[in-house]
């Protein structure tokens, strides 16, 4: 099963679930939703508006550069 499936599934679920069902299924997720820092669109767009002038500096490695690069 896909992760797409299994997010169709538990959302269908979770529309006829019972709220102490629904509450211990919060409870598990609850730790990861609080420690993922969400970011709106506003400060997704400056961060490719920085990036994008770090690139146009020449701020940036290839991937084949940092590859190839030595190791320590």
């Amino acid at each position: 099963m896909t992760s797409l499936d299994i997010r169709k599934k538990l959302t269908n679920y979770i529309q006829v679930a019972d709220d102490k069902k629904i509450k211990a299924m919060y409870t598990l997720l609850e730790s990861e939703l609080q420690e993922r820092e969400l970011v709106t669109m506003e400060q997704y767009n400056e961060e490719l508006e920085t990036a994008d002038k770090e690139i146009a500096k020449g701020n940036y490695i290839t991937h084949k550069n940092f590859i190839s690069r030595k190791k320590p």
